[in-house]
């Protein structure tokens, strides 16, 4: 998910301002003398400021620095899916020590080029190349939109609840299969009828702005949603998804959302219109990785890092504004489904799982 925006998150643009250059040769700077560890990070065509992945992974890339001042960190910016190639094999050609690919999209691109570099580290989040030499980072969505689903039902005055997606690709669908499986046990549990419109479990089937950047996509996807009836709306499409805020915002409270990836009381301009947001705790998970690297430890492709409700890995966000609006009740079923799946009580699935 990616959100083309120029809002920038604290110091996050003015930190990488220079960062997408080619760096000195000589990566001895400052310190003890000792050579630096470079971390270098090659974003997908959503960018640095898309307050979703990206933003999340450089995040982690500048959480690792502040923990150990003997790491380096870099970025370069992919303007089209032609540059992942590129990108990956510029930063193997100035020799970092962890190339770190971001989003499902660079999948293939970073299966090819760790292929071609086996003793390079690679990273990447959001997939999994099944190459020994790329440490996955994934993160099991449905879980968390599994409660949000849950909560969505219950805070519904029309019954019937929407989402979308931006391509039908796993990163994606698994957020809509969890949330469409929230809403049927709300109304197994409680004996009602809420319809999700916008997405068929069953048939993998559903509504898409086939973007990841086009507000008025998103929008467009959306308006046709409430004007099903939907009085609560998941867009799973990056910054297309700030259409169906921005509109939510305005509407005056005839309808709210639920955000993904990164909290979006702290990623959009459009709080007062969210109910709560699906989170990726990719920070964590990048620094984690970067960190053990840099100390020497071997990151085994197999598992990899899966993050879930047990290991904090994916969690639901605050409800802000929403906080005094949603019932105890409800407040405590959601906790309660938290801890159920995470004991394995309840259990979630989606074909876009990721697999340890």
């Amino acid at each position: 998910m990616r959100i083309a925006s120029a809002i920038a998150a604290g110091g996050l643009v003015l930190g990488a301002a220079a960062c997408g250059e080619a760096p000195d040769d000589d990566n001895n700077a400052g310190g003890s003398g000792d050579k630096k560890y470079s971390a270098c990070m090659v974003t997908d065509v959503g960018g640095i400021d898309d307050k979703s992945f990206n933003t999340s992974a450089w995040k982690g890339l500048e959480e690792a620095k502040k923990a150990n001042d003997n790491i380096d960190i870099k970025y370069v910016a992919s303007k089209a899916e032609a540059d992942y190639e590129v990108n990956l094999t510029g930063y193997v050609n100035q020799k970092c020590d962890f190339i770190l690919a971001v989003g499902g999209l660079m999948s293939d691109a970073t299966k090819k080029i760790a292929a071609a570099n086996p003793n390079q580290q690679f990273g990447i989040v959001d997939a999994n190349p099944a190459t020994a030499n790329v440490y996955p980072m994934q993160f099991d969505t449905a879980q968390a939109a599994f409660q949000a689903g849950y909560l969505a039902a219950g805070m519904s005055k029309s019954g019937k609840v929407g989402t979308y997606g931006g391509l039908p690709i796993p990163p994606v669908t698994i957020f809509m299969d969890g949330f469409a499986d929230g809403v049927a046990h709300y109304n197994k549990t409680k004996s009602k009828n809420v319809q999700v419109l916008g997405w068929n479990k069953e048939t993998q089937k559903g509504s898409f702005t086939n973007d990841f950047a086009k507000q008025d996509e998103g929008k467009k996807v959306s308006d046709a949603l409430v004007a099903q009836g939907a009085d609560i709306v998941m867009p799973v499409a990056g910054g297309a998804g700030l259409g169906t805020t921005a509109a939510a915002k305005a509407s005056g409270g005839k309808y709210s959302v639920v955000w993904v990836d990164v909290d979006g009381c702290e990623s959009t301009p459009d709080c007062a219109a969210l109910l709560t947001t699906v989170v990726k705790n990719i920070p964590d998970a990048v620094k984690d990785a970067v960190l053990k690297a840099a100390g020497g430890e071997k990151l085994a492709a197999t598992p990899g890092f899966v993050g879930n409700l047990a290991n904090n890995g994916v969690s639901i966000a605050p409800y802000h504004d929403f906080d005094s609006k949603v019932p105890a009740d409800l407040k405590a079923e959601v906790e309660k489904l938290k801890a159920d799946i995470a004991a394995g009580t309840i259990t979630v699935t989606s074909k876009a799982q990721p697999t340890k």
